[in-house]
């Protein structure tokens, strides 16, 4: 019943805002922000904080149901300030053991409002990317890691010709947003899905010559 009332709120603010002029995209944003509150219900670990928007993304948010890319300026402004909180490593280590990036990358657990706040997070790289090849189910809406480091040319990732490749892919991981102001791909570290470890771990998946992903 609750649902039903609160999505019938929604013609009446309609014929409301009919009576002066047409409702605006602004309008359509609020009241729909509106209904997402009020249907919202906290449970388990998953709480009503969810639902807030940093500036980035809410500015995101608007060229998307606007249909207008985000200007220049704001998307750069956006992508300085996530590369701005990027983290690195703290004893100045980027790679981790890929065996171990391979199980965080295939494990989708944590966050949920089933899980226990004590549970370790996976980063559910699958679900989005093909890494490695051994593995056939995955998805595509992001692009295809297979041979990351090797298309790249890290055959050695301690070569300072290395370098630039290794630190875009940790900032990639840790802020998502410093390349891309709209990107869909979760920001791991600045959120707090994965820690440093855990994104060494990935890191080694992804550009360690051994890793299968680069065979």
């Amino acid at each position: 019943m609750k649902s039903v009332f609160v999505l019938s709120i929604i013609p009446a603010a309609l014929v409301t805002a009919g009576c002066t002029m047409g409702p605006t995209a602004a309008d359509y944003d609020r009241m729909t922000m509106e209904v997402v509150k009020r249907s919202f219900v906290e449970r388990g670990i998953a709480k009503l904080d969810r639902l807030e928007q940093d500036e980035a993304r809410l500015a995101c948010w608007q060229s998307e149901v606007s249909g207008k890319p985000l200007d220049q300026k704001t998307a750069k402004a956006i992508e300085e300030a996530a590369y701005k909180s990027v983290k690195w490593p703290s004893d100045g280590k980027f790679l981790g053991n890929w065996e171990e990036g391979e199980k965080i990358a295939q494990s989708g657990r944590g966050l949920t409002w089933s899980d226990d706040a004590k549970v370790v997070n996976g980063g559910n790289c699958y679900n989005c990317h093909q890494i490695s090849k051994e593995e056939i189910s995955y998805g595509t809406l992001g692009p295809s890691l297979y041979n990351y480091g090797k298309l790249r040319g890290v055959t050695d990732p301690n070569s300072p010709a290395a370098k630039p490749i290794i630190e875009y892919t940790w900032a990639k991981i840790w802020n998502s947003r410093a390349f891309n102001a709209c990107t869909k791909m979760p920001s791991a570290g600045h959120k707090g899905i994965l820690n440093e470890q855990q994104i060494k771990h990935i890191m080694a998946l992804l550009l360690d010559p051994n890793s299968p992903v680069n065979k």
